[in-house]
């Protein structure tokens, strides 16, 4: 899949923002300790999707009813839905000068019901977009670090109408923001998220 930079200006991929507020000193002290431990950006970027990944739990896996939006705040909280984790992600490669995308998938739900929108992110290495998926690990999902072919959550699949959405965007999509919130807590949020990138 091609993938297609919805603002062309390279440089709003690295811009902060009240949702990736990298300029916050939290994001500014676990970017810092992360990059303290790595000889290179490739294995700073690493570094930060493992921290994000593995210390942030996702919050459908853990229970926890709160909802984070604002990177800082899922660092803080360490809790958060896909959209969140990829927000927190997105600041703390761009804190270190990395260029980094939001990206989606429309995906069923578990039980086959409906569809729900999975959020990611895109990495810039070596010319060209890399997505990677910082959902957390569970049984049945083993997301890696990748530049050399995808290793996401999910692979969507076309026969059941999942969707791969190739846009990488330099600001969260306008629908997932606005879910994000006003939801009160996670199970409002839950059926308020959009399931798709279209009306």
């Amino acid at each position: 899949m091609q993938l297609i930079q919805q603002n062309p200006d390279l440089s709003a991929y690295l811009a902060a923002d009240d949702v990736i507020d990298h300029h916050h000193p939290l994001v500014r002290e676990t970017a810092a300790r992360l990059a303290n431990d790595v000889a290179d950006s490739y294995a700073y970027a690493r570094a930060a999707y493992e921290f994000v990944r593995d210390t942030v739990p996702h919050s459908a896996d853990s229970g926890d009813l709160r909802v984070t939006w604002r990177a800082s705040d899922v660092l803080e909280k360490r809790t958060g839905i896909c959209h969140a984790k990829a927000h927190a992600l997105t600041a703390l490669l761009r804190a270190e000068d990395i260029p980094a995308a939001l990206c989606y998938q429309r995906l069923t739900h578990d039980a086959g019901t409906g569809w729900c929108l999975h959020g990611l992110i895109a990495v810039r290495f070596r010319g060209s977009w890399h997505r990677q998926d910082v959902r957390g690990n569970k049984p049945g999902v083993d997301a890696q670090f990748s530049l050399e072919g995808e290793r996401l959550a999910w692979v969507p699949d076309a026969e059941s109408n999942e969707v791969d959405y190739p846009v990488l965007f330099d600001v969260p999509h306008p629908a997932v923001l606005a879910a994000l919130r006003s939801a009160p807590d996670r199970p409002h949020l839950w059926e308020n998220l959009p399931d798709s990138l279209h009306p």
